[in-house]
């Protein structure tokens, strides 16, 4: 007989908050309000916030200035990148002594699969051995996490809520759903709250007189089926079962890599918003390199003065690498976005996605690239997106790579980026 599955999620509490205070145990650390993000008056916004903050609606993702509205006695301080970086890496060491497969979910967020560790545990039960990583987390780091358990990852998403010390909760930072107890313990829940429950879905579910989890788990396969299709149906009969077989892998593949900005004052010049483009292409080309990665889909972004967000997306014929190309494919999506709706640009941001599996290792040449062509190039539409990238471009890419990591960022840059009469002001990366 198969011994039921025993899964963890490790969530970090209020992970941002708790490194800023170790960081800055006289300033930071003393202030029961503070908001994780950026200063005062700059354009960030919220990364975190104390559960203090929290009873007065301060939310991540929250304009700092709308933040400081509703508390205006908290603390601002910026995101300690470096740090956080650093503790996340600490607690997945912890956390590897104990499970011998760990899953990053997020910079915060790790599922353990337990499984065949019975008997190395003396058969206890997962609450206690949830307990003593606990322990061993804060032991290390200094930091506490909450700990979710049960049968499948959903179950162990849903049970971590549960688990975390909010005031007022009287909770202990574990809670393990034991086998057969699944369903439940997801009755309880409102079916919006269960992940992959889309916004979309969950108004559909409501047109039908589904809000809770046990309004659903009353409706047998067949009509779920019928009033949702042959997809949505099934999917979401196991869902609400917490029937989950997804995987706990020790690496997801990544998704996306991205790079947005914030800036200082908002950019309604479209000659001062496509070099501010420039800029976030040489950034995002280069995160996309250093991981060994070639991206098909390209996305723009823009936050409007008046905090709407667009996007345009292009799926490209070829996979690309470097900050020409996906300068070239970007730059059209920014003037879609720009054409349909002219008001000044708060955020700008790209997203390169649909990576190359394999993506094929391009050695530097032995001999030095020249830097014309030995004939001219024949003219582009401007109709034409799609970069066609040429090992020649990636080679002197990489080979830009190589100089800037050995004399700074700042070594080679674009001729569209040397302009000093040109300045946005700060930046919030994010």
């Amino acid at each position: 007989m198969t011994s039921p599955r025993r899964i963890l999620l490790v969530d970090a509490d209020a992970f941002f908050v708790a490194v800023a205070r170790q960081e800055d145990p006289e300033g930071a650390g003393r202030a029961a309000l503070l908001i994780v993000g950026g200063r005062p008056g700059s354009r960030g916004v919220v990364c975190s916030a104390s559960y203090e903050c929290r009873t007065f609606g301060v939310r991540s993702a929250m304009p700092i200035s709308r933040a400081l509205k509703l508390c205006p006695e908290a603390m601002c301080v910026p995101v300690p990148r470096q740090a956080c970086s650093t503790r996340s890496k600490e607690i997945q060491a912890v956390l590897a002594r104990f499970a011998p497969v760990v899953q990053a979910s997020s910079i915060d967020e790790w599922y353990c699969d337990l499984g065949g560790t019975e008997a190395l545990y003396g058969h206890e039960p997962l609450r206690d051995t949830a307990h003593r990583i606990r322990r061993a987390v804060f032991e290390a780091t200094g930091l506490n996490v909450s700990i979710g358990g049960g049968t499948s990852r959903l179950v162990a998403k849903m049970a971590v809520e549960v688990a975390k010390p909010k005031p007022g909760t009287g909770a202990d930072g574990v809670h393990c759903v034991a086998p057969g107890q699944e369903a439940g313990f997801l009755s309880t829940f409102r079916l919006a709250d269960l992940p992959m429950v889309g916004p979309k879905l969950a108004e559909k579910l409501e047109r039908m007189g589904l809000i809770l989890v046990h309004e659903a788990q009353g409706w047998t396969e067949e009509a779920l089926v019928s009033r949702l299709g042959d997809r949505a149906g099934p999917w979401l009969y196991r869902r609400v079962r917490g029937l989950d077989d997804s995987i706990v892998s020790p690496r997801d593949r990544q998704k996306q890599v991205s790079r947005e900005d914030t800036f200082a004052r908002d950019l309604d010049d479209d000659t001062v918003i496509e070099r501010e483009l420039l800029r976030l292409a040489v950034r995002v080309s280069s995160d996309l390199r250093r991981q060994a990665l070639r991206a098909r889909t390209v996305t723009v972004k823009i936050k409007d003065t008046d905090f709407r967000t667009r996007s345009a997306q292009r799926t490209l014929s070829a996979y690309i690498e470097s900050e020409k190309s996906v300068l070239k494919a970007a730059r059209p999506l920014l003037r879609q976005l720009r054409g349909k709706r002219r008001v000044p640009v708060r955020l700008l941001g790209i997203s390169l996605s649909h990576f190359d599996d394999e993506p094929e290792a391009l050695p530097l040449p032995a001999t030095q690239l020249g830097l014309f062509a030995a004939s001219p190039a024949a003219p582009v539409s401007a109709a034409a997106i799609d970069p066609e990238e040429s090992p020649r471009d990636r080679a002197l890419t990489r080979a830009l790579d190589r100089i800037r990591d050995r004399y700074g960022s700042a070594a080679i840059l674009p001729a569209g980026l040397v302009d000093p009469t040109h300045d946005t002001g700060p930046r919030v990366e994010e």
